[in-house]
């Protein structure tokens, strides 16, 4: 029974995620989540109170899935560069790999539509922040790195993949590019991998 109830859960979970991508936060009622997941709108008030609580938690899940991958960089024993270098290739691998998701994510969350929301999960998302800075600002104790603005650097990292995944005409000028195409798709992961590599080595590194 057990089992039967964590499965429920995902099912509401996993419909609520499809339908917010398909059609967006307002676009989605409750009565569609519990059609899609096959649950009832008693099992999504129980388990998450109501459509907000389903959307802070698939937003929470994934926020933790990456916590959990910088926590393990973060411990690993190599140097701050290559620590940061992981880090790039974990983000543009789970933006790319849901490339729906995080339109919808950053549509979502725009400070102006949903403060309320994002106050509800800001606490997580500055805790991988937070992880993220640690990686550059140890750098920088050891010598590693120049002194450089911590916070702009992770902001020129993340806003450079979601201006990817929103505008993908802004580097792949071909008007059939599509991002859904997995031949496509892996062509600009490693692009934008190699190209966030190699702009932070340079910025980090040269010595002015």
């Amino acid at each position: 029974m057990k089992t039967e109830k964590i499965d429920k859960r995902q099912a509401i979970l996993e419909a609520a995620e499809k339908l917010f991508c398909e059609t967006g936060y307002e676009g989605t009622s409750t009565r569609q989540i519990a059609r899609e997941s096959g649950a009832n709108m008693a099992m999504i008030n129980y388990y998450f109170g109501s459509k907000e609580g389903v959307f802070i938690e698939i937003m929470n899940e994934r926020i933790a899935g990456f916590a959990s991958q910088l926590k393990i960089i973060n411990e690993d024993k190599i140097s701050p560069i290559e620590k940061l270098h992981r880090v790039i290739e974990g983000y543009v691998n789970r933006i790319l790999a849901n490339v729906a998701f995080h339109k919808m994510m950053h549509r979502e969350l725009s400070l102006s539509q949903r403060p309320e929301m994002y106050d509800k999960i800001k606490d997580a998302m500055s805790h991988n922040m937070l992880l993220i800075d640690r990686i550059i600002t140890d750098g920088i104790e050891d010598g590693s790195f120049n002194k450089v603005d911590v916070r702009m650097v992770i902001a020129t990292i993340m806003g450079t993949v979601t201006n990817i995944v929103i505008a993908p005409n802004k580097v792949m000028p071909c008007s059939n590019f599509d991002l859904n195409n997995p031949k496509d798709k892996k062509i600009i992961k490693e692009r934008a991998i190699n190209h966030l590599k190699d702009l932070t080595t340079v910025y980090l590194t040269t010595k002015k």
